[in-house]
């Protein structure tokens, strides 16, 4: 059993748990780590010393004293950006090199076109990682020393096999189909290449950012596209093949529906995702080019794009309904550029307090995603720390 799939229970004084304990400054000596784990300092101590030996840890210096020998301070490297993260969409992605503490050291916005292909796409984005970490593109080849990189977290906008690194049948991506992102991405840097579906990295950069302290959630990701990412015990659950949480292609509209890329009709993507309002917008007669234009639109109170926006919350809201219901979470989250939509949001609310039981509902939160567009690449940043602690 691999760290990513033992119990929460199971994983409470794990490496990765101290490792966050010291990142987010709950423990700062071994002492700390052995009171909040309940283990004994010298299992702690021998956790600590391999996650040191490995680069993950460092000694910072001398604590303050509580009546003894001054205890050793404990700190996560932060000396140089030894993660990359790339968070792919169907327009942009999202770039980014960061610490081991999943700090954000430098991050930027690229216009993509996904339609290129994978080999010419991912090339170009591997290449602006490595630029990122020092600006030496050679230095994706650098080893495991502080400072350079670790291994590189990619996010894809359709289905992927999290255990091959595969994506299957995405209905937004020509030319992806069947393609290894891992072993393309391997062949041209020598660290540990992780890739999963977007949405459960937003999801796992949410819940790491914000909510780290349930164990049961439900993030949603609405924006050209649709889709979820579930946490579950406290870590990303992703089913037998990966595709937990892919509420876009379940139905929602009875016929006669608008048709989906999957080839059905009537599927979440097809009636509330960005791509989806675009399209109904343009069959009422109003020019609107992107997704951009539909949230400018309703921003300005427009009618026609106000009640598209209210039906696509409600068609939201039937869906994870029946997902609150079936799995309880504690909250519910949404993200991605349409979570700033009102009507949307709330619609999407009104619906799942309507359909959902009392009992499911009593404590729900339901929220907008908190934090902004770093969230995927902070999601693919922790899928890579969580790795190489685990082999550590």
């Amino acid at each position: 059993m691999t760290i990513d799939d033992a119990p929460r229970d199971a994983l409470r004084g794990g490496p990765r748990e101290l490792l966050r304990w010291v990142a987010t400054g709950a423990a700062v000596s071994r002492a700390d780590l052995s009171r909040l784990s309940g283990l004994s300092p010298s299992t702690v101590s021998q956790r600590v010393e391999a996650l040191i030996s490995q680069g993950l840890l460092e000694e910072a210096g001398a604590g303050q004293s509580r009546g003894g020998r001054r205890p050793r301070q404990l700190a996560v490297p932060t000396g140089g950006a030894v993660v990359g993260a790339i968070d792919l969409g169907a327009h942009h992605a999202r770039v980014g090199a960061l610490d081991l503490s999943g700090r954000v050291v430098q991050a930027r916005t690229l216009p993509v076109r996904i339609e290129d292909g994978p080999e010419a796409v991912l090339g170009a984005l591997l290449n602006e990682v490595a630029t990122l970490v020092d600006g030496d593109p050679a230095a994706s080849r650098g080893g495991s020393a502080t400072g350079a990189l670790r291994g590189v977290g990619i996010g894809i906008p359709g289905p992927v096999q999290h255990s091959t690194g595969r994506i299957v049948s995405p209905s937004r991506m020509p030319g992806w189909n069947g393609f290894d992102v891992a072993a393309f991405c391997a062949g041209r840097v020598d660290v540990p290449v992780i890739v999963d579906n977007d949405a459960n990295l937003m999801a796992l950069g949410a819940h790491r950012t914000a909510h780290s302290e349930l164990d049961h959630a439900v993030y949603i990701k609405a924006g050209t596209g649709i889709g979820s990412g579930v946490i579950s015990s406290g870590r990303l659950h992703r089913g037998a093949q990966g595709s937990a949480g892919d509420i876009s292609h379940c139905r929602v509209v009875a016929d006669p529906a608008p048709p989906c890329t999957c080839g059905n009709a009537g599927c979440l993507e097809a009636v509330a995702s960005g791509a989806a309002l675009v399209t109904a917008l343009r069959e009422q007669g109003v020019p609107v080019s992107d997704l951009t234009g539909v949230i400018r639109l309703i921003d300005d109170g427009d009618r026609q794009a106000t009640a598209l926006a209210r039906q696509a919350g409600r068609a939201v809201g039937e869906i994870l309904a029946v997902v609150v219901n079936f799995f309880n979470p504690q909250v519910v989250a949404i993200g991605g550029r349409l979570a700033d939509c009102e009507p949307l949001l709330a619609s999407m609310r009104a619906t799942l307090y309507e359909r959902c039981l009392p009992l499911a509902t009593q404590t729900l939160l339901i929220e907008r995603v908190a934090a902004g567009q770093d969230l995927g690449i902070t999601g693919a940043a922790h899928l890579v720390i969580d790795h190489v602690v685990a082999a550590a």
